[in-house]
């Protein structure tokens, strides 16, 4: 098994930022590819950046594009989210997940993720 455990969320004015961490523990995979989701209310879990743990490649959803950046200790076992410029829109409960794989493309659907952490609140006021 693997836990996951998202810390750093918060309430932030529009402009500002945050930085999520999520502290992975357990089971260890040799490849695998961490990302950050976030669902607010009303709407379905989406996927907002990922990383593959050995070659730290990343990926982003094109709306925040140059305004997040997500980076990982491999000797912590620790994932993080900066948040810069953030929006009202940006707000949301921000999850970690792992996939026990890192073949192919950085996957954006919830269900191709094998572990999850319980999420963390960033609410970002206008």
């Amino acid at each position: 098994q693997v836990q996951l455990v998202e810390s750093g969320g918060g309430l932030v004015q529009a402009g500002g930022s945050l930085r999520l961490s999520c502290a992975a523990s357990g089971r260890t995979f040799s490849y695998y590819t961490m990302g950050w989701f976030r669902q607010a209310p009303g709407k379905e879990r989406e996927f907002v950046a990922g990383v593959k743990w050995s070659s730290g490649s990343t990926a982003y959803t094109d709306s925040v594009k140059g305004r997040f950046t997500i980076s990982r200790d491999n000797a912590k076992n620790m994932v993080y989210l900066q948040l810069n410029s953030l929006k009202p829109e940006d707000t949301a409960v921000y999850y970690c997940a792992l996939r026990g794989s890192s073949y192919g493309r950085i996957r954006t659907l919830p269900s191709e993720y094998d572990y999850w952490g319980s999420g963390t609140q960033v609410t970002v006021s206008s």
